[in-house]
């Protein structure tokens, strides 16, 4: 049992750790320190809904739906090119301060709308949930698919609470002018580089 848990938590934390969407929102969050915690539970919260469905059936539903794969694909292609774009303009803004303090501004359901569309909006998201790990998960039988889940799910708990804490403690050096619009400007590369690597896939796959 052991094994299989050691296996799930290593193939989980192996597709959380690259810089994605989720990631860079918690790190902004703890930086910020603005619900960082908050943020890392809704995260990881939402990976547990999905990596269980995954495993326990969800992977044969995406990957009998083209039409779905795509509408995900399309939507978070348009929802990373918004984000990026929100980050360059706070990047090269100038009065960084002021759109520093309008982000503080955000209430806690701005900030889970975000969160939700961060995460759900992410076709990566399902890739590495239903298609890698559900149908990895999936050939196991159902005595061990649990551990395995369990094994998966606690990488993702222990990853986001630790970005968002080890940010949150960074947060003073972080937080300066030059620090932040460097931030933003990786921010607005990742998001924009994965956006164009999902439409590429979108534009050359068959479904």
């Amino acid at each position: 049992m052991l094994a299989i848990y050691l296996q799930g938590f290593a193939l989980s934390a192996a597709m959380i750790l690259p810089l994605g969407p989720q990631n860079v929102f918690v790190m902004n969050q703890g930086i910020r320190r603005h619900f960082h915690l908050m943020t890392a539970s809704l995260c990881a919260l939402s990976d547990i809904v999905l990596i269980c469905a995954g495993i326990f059936g969800g992977s044969a539903l995406l990957s009998s739906s083209p039409l779905l794969l795509a509408l995900v694909t399309w939507g978070g292609v348009a929802f990373l090119l918004w984000y990026g774009w929100g980050a360059f303009r706070t990047a090269f803004s100038q009065h960084l301060e002021l759109a520093a303090a309008q982000e503080m501004k955000q209430n806690r359901w701005r900030i889970v709308v975000t969160m939700l569309a961060v995460t759900w909006l992410n076709p990566h998201v399902y890739l590495d949930t239903f298609v890698v790990l559900g149908s990895l998960g999936g050939q196991l039988t159902p005595d061990i698919r649990s551990w395995f889940a369990l094994g998966a799910v606690s990488a993702s708990v222990v990853w986001f609470f630790a970005l968002a804490l080890l940010a949150s403690w960074l947060a003073p050096w972080l937080k300066t002018l030059t620090a932040q619009r460097i931030i933003n400007v990786l921010v607005g590369l990742v998001m924009w580089g994965i956006a164009l690597q999902l439409a590429w896939h979108g534009l050359t796959s068959n479904w």
